[in-house]
């Protein structure tokens, strides 16, 4: 089920808000449990079986981990735990992969299981993992109460694409949170703004991008409008669905983690994964790279502690090739800069974010191909690699048709309409005119989507595939 579907907004919603706002206070993670286990299985119920498997084992870990804390036993039920979370994972997501190369390898025929990908796995086994990962280091203690750890693991605002919740982070929440009329209000805004993210600016994009795949691209000009437009579809996809994420956890009183911090506007390669999708960088900081030592260790160490990181990072996001070797891009960059780039960088002033942009994009063309051999014949055509006109019809009618969007994409991907509401709402005056402008914008914004959403456009959400 979509956030940005008829079902979901106006049925289900509503519905869970009701059921939530009429249970008293020891029911209302039930609520949440029921709800997410309906949300999760209302395309694919067989894949609840996974998700009960992974709460159990969290649940029962999380409690022998805990009893046994001060005994060397406590991390043989820590390395069950992550073996059965990874052995999941693996299984639903890797086993084909990993069938697939082993024939390319040795000329057997081993066949290929055909398993479909669990939704959303990848992010709720990442939650497990902080759980009992923290349990045993006792940054928290362990849930006593199956509800509020099912709860917690299928908490729908969250559960499909993240952000990646920390139990830490929830703990207290769990058992106590507030419910208030500023919150509730704050959430429909956040929500609002992200489902308009979503629709308005990331569909047609998204469009856009289809139309290119669909005609090969027949220009060095139409691959480049299609490069920049699934630059910013992927940006208002995601963070868009992070910000209802974050809408709808403050309908229920929770403060979900910040996803995305304008990564755009990032001066160097490392300030941008200190902006995008930041809950899956501070998962692997946490939980990998400083376990591996971080940067505690000397260069050479640090370096390969990088090499690691990002490789599991680009294989986290999919079971192939391009995604090792996107993960492994970003790794050289990182890795140049920690050694002397930075310091130049510093030097160049504005043009720095021009060499961030222009990798940026051939990082997202590489992790839009299918293939790694796509990968370079869409790369090369950005170059006029293959003959390709400089200029085409299509690619100039495109770009004018798709003008408005892409400009409005490029100002709402910088801090420049925020910085300038909050200038506007500074001054006694402002402040009285937004707090009526801004129901008026909010429910405008609704109605738009809305009749989209009724026309039928183009709405799949890219990250579900991860």
């Amino acid at each position: 089920m979509l956030f940005s579907s008829i079902p979901f907004l106006f049925y289900f919603l509503p519905i869970v808000l009701v059921l939530y706002a009429i249970s008293p206070a020891k029911l209302k993670n039930t609520v949440l449990l029921l709800s997410g286990l309906f949300f999760y299985g209302w395309g694919e119920p067989r894949f609840l079986v996974f998700m009960f498997a992974a709460i159990l084992q969290g649940y029962v870990f999380g409690l022998l981990i805990e009893k046994y804390r001060t005994h060397k036993i406590s991390l043989v039920f820590l390395v069950l735990s992550v073996g059965a979370c990874l052995g999941m994972l693996a299984y639903c997501k890797y086993m084909d992969f990993f069938i697939d190369n082993f024939n390319v390898l040795t000329g057997m025929s081993l066949p290929l299981t055909g398993i479909v990908l669990p939704i959303g796995i990848s992010f709720y086994t990442f939650q497990i993992l902080s759980y009992t990962v923290d349990v045993y280091r006792g940054d928290c203690k362990a849930q006593r109460d199956p509800i509020a750890l099912g709860a917690y693991v299928s908490m729908f605002p969250q559960l499909i694409a993240g952000p990646i919740v920390r139990y830490s982070d929830i703990e207290k929440q769990l058992k106590c949170r507030s419910h208030t009329l500023e919150k509730t209000s704050h959430g429909i805004n956040r929500f609002v703004i992200g489902l308009s993210k979503k629709i308005l600016i990331a569909n047609p994009l998204g469009e856009l991008v289809a139309i290119y795949k669909d005609t090969q691209g027949d220009s060095v000009l139409f691959t480049w409008v299609y490069a920049v437009a699934f630059l910013f579809h992927i940006y208002f996809d995601f963070s868009g669905y992070s910000d209802m994420a974050i809408g709808l956890g403050k309908f229920f009183g929770f403060e979900f983690v910040e996803n995305f911090n304008y990564p755009y506007i990032s001066g160097s390669i490392t300030e941008f994964w200190r902006r995008w999708h930041i809950s899956l960088g501070t998962w692997f900081r946490d939980y990998l790279y400083i376990p591996l030592g971080g940067n505690r260790v000397g260069k050479a160490r640090q370096l390969f502690n990088i090499l690691v990181v990002w490789m599991a990072t680009g294989f986290w996001h999919g079971a192939a090739w391009n995604f090792i070797f996107w993960g492994l891009m970003f790794a050289v960059l990182l890795a140049a800069e920690k050694l002397f780039l930075l310091k130049r960088l510093e030097k160049i002033g504005p043009f720095r974010h021009v060499y961030v942009m222009f990798f940026v994009v051939i990082s997202f063309v590489l992790f839009d191909s299918l293939t790694v051999t796509e990968t370079f014949t869409r790369v090369g055509a950005m170059f006029g690699a293959g003959g390709l006109p400089a200029v085409s019809d299509e690619a100039v009618y495109c770009l004018i048709s798709y003008a408005v969007v892409f400009a409005i994409a490029i100002i709402g991907a910088t801090p420049l309409p925020a910085m300038a509401v909050r200038r506007f709402g500074g001054t006694k005056a402002g402040a009285a005119v937004l707090n009526v402008a801004r129901p008026v914008f909010i429910l405008s914004l609704l109605a738009v989507c809305t009749a989209y959403l009724i026309d039928g456009s183009f709405n799949p959400f890219l990250y579900f595939r991860f």
